[in-house]
């Protein structure tokens, strides 16, 4: 963040701010609802498949929990974590529910890589270029992960990750339901940061934009940002300015799209204070 200050300034990060109305709120608070919504669908498929019971209404409030630790922590997978436990001690067995929280996200993100392939291609972006070489990539670390799973089940012991991994996403028609999920979760994702863009001025048509915001969606996930800063803002610069719009268009969208989705989160707090002030004294 300091970098980006250092290289554009601080107008971005003001026009960014001011760009925030009514309308840009509302609508992404909205969105911030499905996305909820269908990060604990998936949450709870995987968890039932796991043998694990977890309503969607236990579900839901727990992810806005979680939303709302990752938008106000270091690292922005310390609410996922508070999740994982809370859950397993709920059914007795941590490690279960930090499996559950796992297979959850790794979920999540396969579909994300997997869309986000697909629509560089598609579409003209600034990695392009690359793209063979980065599906020569994912289709390697998919193998290495499959013989993982294949060497985890051999050795046996007291769990099989694989037996675990065909429970939570492929058995009994979950794959269907997880990938739906995930690709709902990403779409809301997406369009958050696409009512950003317009709220902060952006003109540019979607066809120019759809690539940069998977490209910024993706730096999103790297849990090395504070408070959800950091990775977001200096992806949305380096792609804006790598096709053409300039990196103070980037940076002062990023700004809006933080503000949104920390508003869209703050039902997670509602959330963490109810379960504060229910505590035995």
């Amino acid at each position: 963040m300091g970098l980006l200050v250092w290289r554009v300034g601080t107008g971005p990060f003001l026009h960014g701010i001011r760009a925030v109305d009514a309308t840009a709120l509302l609508a992404a608070f909205a969105v911030g609802v499905v996305v909820t919504v269908g990060c604990a669908w998936r949450w709870s498929v995987i968890a039932a498949g796991l043998g694990v019971r977890l309503p969607l209404p236990e579900a839901v409030g727990s992810y806005y929990r979680s939303q709302f630790l990752n938008t106000t922590l270091p690292g922005g997978i310390l609410g996922d974590v508070h999740r994982a436990t809370r859950h397993g001690l709920a059914i007795g067995d941590v490690g279960l529910g930090v499996r559950a929280a796992v297979l959850d996200r790794v979920a999540g993100q396969a579909v994300q890589i997997a869309i986000t392939v697909v629509v560089l291609a598609v579409f003209p972006s600034p990695v392009r270029p690359y793209l063979p070489a980065v599906a020569a990539a994912l289709v390697l670390a998919g193998l290495a992960a499959a013989a993982l799973v294949r060497a985890s089940d051999s050795k046996g012991g007291r769990w099989a990750l694989g037996d675990e991994v065909r429970g939570g996403l492929i058995a009994h028609g979950n794959w269907v339901r997880v990938g739906a999920a995930s690709t709902l979760v990403l779409a809301g994702n997406a369009t958050t940061f696409l009512i950003a863009a317009r709220a902060a001025g952006v003109t540019a048509p979607l066809t120019v934009l759809l690539p940069l915001v998977f490209l910024v969606l993706l730096a999103t996930a790297v849990p090395l940002n504070v408070a959800g800063w950091g990775p977001r803002e200096g992806a949305a610069a380096w792609a804006f300015a790598a096709t053409g719009l300039s990196a103070q268009w980037g940076l002062a969208t990023a700004v809006t799209c933080g503000i949104l989705v920390f508003v869209a989160s703050l039902p997670g707090l509602g959330v963490l204070l109810h379960g504060w002030l229910r505590r035995p004294t």
